[in-house]
């Protein structure tokens, strides 16, 4: 069982979209553990404020790094008030100064570990300390800027979870789809046979299974040259 713990200033955000469709059942069913933790709640002002100026001038404000280790502390308190004692554990930051995501790193992270904390950063970021503290990985979704890290965190929690043993029915709708095969995925087809004018290819209604994947191969491959040629010729 993957159990995930997520700092964020909006809880109620990163709750909805983690409780829906395949996720949510997995939550349900056990397979993994979702857990969200408002950084807030552990403010040490009345005013439970978590941002200040940075020093040194600039705009916008820095989240602060008192709120955010107390919050990483009270999670690990109560990790062990509820006897779950995690083999490994990694902490991440979602950040665009980390490492581009990759399905690679996401089976990496679902293998090694079962505890993952994520950090959401918003604002300006957060104190650079807390970062150089807690933080073992710092991990971006894209060469883009966003609000904040909730979208990344359940993006990245998603991805992992996926790949937990329990989450989706059978371990070969990830092992052979796009991009964990090294490809993209074949060209896909149901009903009806027949869509304006355009038909589902012969071979997949042959029931000839040897030329059916033959057929999905080469589509791949085709596909990926065409679209992802970064795939088949990473150093280009």
């Amino acid at each position: 069982m993957m159990r995930f713990d997520i700092m964020t200033l909006f809880p109620d955000l990163v709750t909805t979209v983690l409780g829906e469709s395949i996720i949510g059942r997995a939550q349900k069913s056990g397979a993994i553990e979702v857990r969200t933790y408002n950084i807030r709640d552990y403010s040490e002002d009345k005013h439970r404020r978590v941002d200040d100026t940075p020093y040194g001038g600039g705009k916008g404000m820095l989240m602060m790094a008192p709120p955010i280790y107390n919050c990483y502390r009270a999670i690990l308190e109560q990790q062990a008030a509820e006897g779950f004692v995690a083999k490994n554990r990694r902490v991440i930051y979602l950040s665009p100064m980390g490492k581009v995501l990759t399905q690679a790193r996401a089976s990496a992270l679902a293998s090694e570990y079962d505890n993952l904390i994520l950090l959401c950063g918003h604002y300006e970021g957060v104190d650079r300390r807390i970062v150089d503290e807690i933080v073992d990985e710092e991990i971006s979704i894209g060469d883009y800027i966003l609000t904040g890290g909730e979208i990344p965190a359940c993006i990245l929690t998603d991805c992992v979870a996926r790949l937990i043993d329990g989450v989706l029915a059978d371990a070969e709708c990830h092992e052979k789809e796009s991009i964990s095969s090294g490809l993209l995925e074949y060209p896909q087809y149901t009903r009806p046979y027949e869509f304006h004018g355009v038909k589902v290819p012969d071979v997949l209604i042959s029931g000839h299974h040897e030329n059916i994947d033959r057929w999905r191969a080469e589509q791949a491959r085709s596909l990926t040259e065409e679209l992802r040629p970064d795939l088949l010729h990473p150093e280009a």
